[in-house]
C-alpha cells in the first residue's frame, strides 16, 4: 500500500481544513517529520567513528536535506496563506 493510500484519511481532514494544496503540503510535512524522527532513531546507532556524539555523515546529510524540504513546503503554505488573505481582500 502506498504512503498515500495509508494517509488518506488525514489527507482529506487537512484538504477540508486548509483547501486541496495547503492539505497536501500539511501531510507532507507530517510525512517528513516522520522520516526524521525514524533517521533520528536509526543515528542514535549509527554514530560517526570521528565524532561519537554525532550522527554518521550520510544520516546528517540526510537529516539537513530533509529538513530543507520542510522549510521549502512551509514557504509554500505561508505564500499560499498570503495569496489568499490577498484575494480575499
Amino acid at each position: 500500500m502506498s504512503s498515500l493510500m495509508h494517509r488518506r484519511d488525514e489527507i482529506e481532514k487537512y484538504e477540508f481544513m486548509m483547501g486541496p494544496a495547503r492539505g497536501r503540503l500539511a501531510v507532507t510535512l507530517d510525512m517528513l517529520t516522520d522520516a526524521l524522527i525514524l533517521i533520528g532513531q536509526h543515528g542514535v546507532y549509527c554514530t560517526s567513528q570521528r565524532n561519537p556524539s554525532k550522527p554518521a555523515l550520510d544520516l546528517e546529510t540526510v537529516l539537513g536535506e530533509i529538513n530543507g524540504a520542510k522549510e521549502l513546503i512551509q514557504s509554500v503554505m505561508q505564500e499560499l496563506e498570503k495569496q489568499k488573505a490577498e484575494s480575499g481582500k
